[in-house]
């Protein structure tokens, strides 16, 4: 009978040394995708989403051993991304970035230039040298203005005309129905180009045209929230106590109204961020050379992109980026408030 030799097991590393160890070389293989000249540009893009997807991925374990099984790295990449953004494009007037509209400066700068970010065109340039990463922030500023614009107007007179509609009832909501309906049969994007070939493509005209898109579905939940408060007990009390109708509209019905708004309203900045992008991109937006993402995209057109890809993918990028991210943060306000909300 032979001895048997016991066998020594390795301890596994902490959990928390794994999630550092993910988590630093996702982020080593995201700026060596990013700075490398060696690899074709697919290759680069490849290695740098593959970079990402493990960085999040060590975040995530990070989080969760810090703060619980709730932990949201998506939420927080979100989150991160929309700060970064507004800090930059805030800041834009103040960093060192290069020409983002002026051609006749630009004589002497490289066309189509690919993204070197350790040089001076750090995302590259388009075809009459202008820096694309000067022109994706100045046109963060024109998108999201037109878009958060756009979307005040659609939450405030949405907001109103759908409390008015639940509260009262009979005739007025017949009236709103009949008219919110109305909107709603016209395809939107056939809206939008015909009130783009109408209206002159200005930052105000363009918000204006976008917050038609946003009434229809605003004045539905507001609706159909006012009408599930409006036999609760405290309004019935404000009621009974001789509150007028102005006063038990504004000071009860309107702060539950509020918050399933807001969520919505999250949600509706990034199908305008796209339904701008989309006029742009059909020349019926904001025109050259002021800068969006969809008439930089648009430079893309013909053979442009088989040549030059970054003309395309560098504001698709930020477009796809600020769009996911306001999904995901109006997704997780939505599921926080959807206890207080009506599902229509």
């Amino acid at each position: 009978m032979s001895d048997s030799v016991p066998r020594t097991r390795i301890p596994a590393p902490p959990p928390l040394l794994t999630a550092a160890v993910l988590t630093a070389a996702g982020l080593a293989l995201l700026v060596y995708g990013a700075t490398t000249t060696q690899l074709v540009p697919l290759g680069r893009a490849a290695l740098a989403v593959l970079g990402l997807g493990l960085a999040l991925a060590g975040a995530g374990r990070l989080g969760r051993l810090r703060s619980g099984p709730g932990f949201d790295v998506v939420f927080w990449f979100g989150a991160g991304w929309l700060i970064l953004l507004t800090l930059a494009m805030l800041a834009a007037p103040w960093l060192p970035l290069a020409e983002d509209r002026d051609v006749a400066s630009t004589v002497a700068e490289p066309v189509f230039a690919g993204p070197v970010f350790t040089g001076g065109h750090p995302l590259g340039t388009n075809g009459f040298g202008l820096d694309l990463l000067a022109r994706s922030l100045y046109g963060a500023r024109s998108s999201l203005l037109i878009s958060l614009t756009a979307v005040a107007v659609g939450t405030v007179v949405g907001g109103a005309v759908g409390m008015i509609a639940g509260y009262f009832g009979k005739a007025t909501d017949r009236a709103v129905g009949i008219a919110t309906n109305s909107l709603l049969a016209v395809p939107p994007l056939i809206l939008l180009i015909a009130l783009a070939t109408v209206l002159r493509p200005s930052l105000r005209n363009v918000a204006l045209s976008l917050a038609l898109l946003t009434i229809p579905g605003m004045v539905r939940l507001a609706r159909a929230t006012t009408m599930a408060y409006a036999n609760r007990e405290f309004v019935v009390a404000a009621r009974a106590m001789g509150a007028t109708r102005t006063r038990v509209m504004v000071r009860e019905l309107l702060p539950n109204v509020l918050l399933p708004l807001m969520s919505l309203a999250v949600v509706m900045i990034s199908v305008l961020i796209v339904a701008e992008a989309s006029l742009s991109f059909l020349g019926l937006g904001i025109q050259p050379p002021e800068p969006t993402w969809g008439n930089m995209i648009a430079e893309g057109e013909g053979r442009v992109f088989e040549q030059h890809p970054h003309i395309v993918l560098v504001p698709g990028a930020f477009l796809f980026l600020t769009v996911f991210a306001f999904n995901i943060v109006g997704e997780k306000a939505r599921g926080r408030w959807d206890s207080r909300s009506v599902k229509l």
